[in-house]
């Protein structure tokens, strides 16, 4: 089954911020959004990116992340409003 992983958040520390941006990265998930990303996904990466977050913001306040396994075909509902769409493939598309 096609399953993505997306990861929003609202994190006012602009440190921490880019530090969380850079484990998403790390973990194959490409930006969609300023506080969004999404890529791939599966069971285990979702448990390993929430791992990894928690760890990141442990102690911290003012914090909201959001992870969502989402499947092919739920992605594929969603609707996109402006000139800029973006596509996963494989790969960020965009269109």
């Amino acid at each position: 089954m096609e399953l993505y992983l997306l990861v929003i958040y609202d994190i006012s520390d602009d440190e921490l911020r880019v530090r969380v941006a850079d484990f998403l990265k790390s973990k194959g998930l490409v930006r969609v959004q300023r506080p969004a990303f999404i890529g791939p996904g599966s069971t285990a990466l979702k448990r390993e990116v929430e791992a990894g977050l928690a760890g990141l913001v442990r102690g911290r306040r003012g914090v909201n992340v959001q992870v969502f396994l989402l499947t092919g075909a739920c992605y594929k509902t969603r609707s996109v409003v402006g000139d800029v769409r973006y596509e996963w493939d494989g790969g960020l598309v965009v269109t």
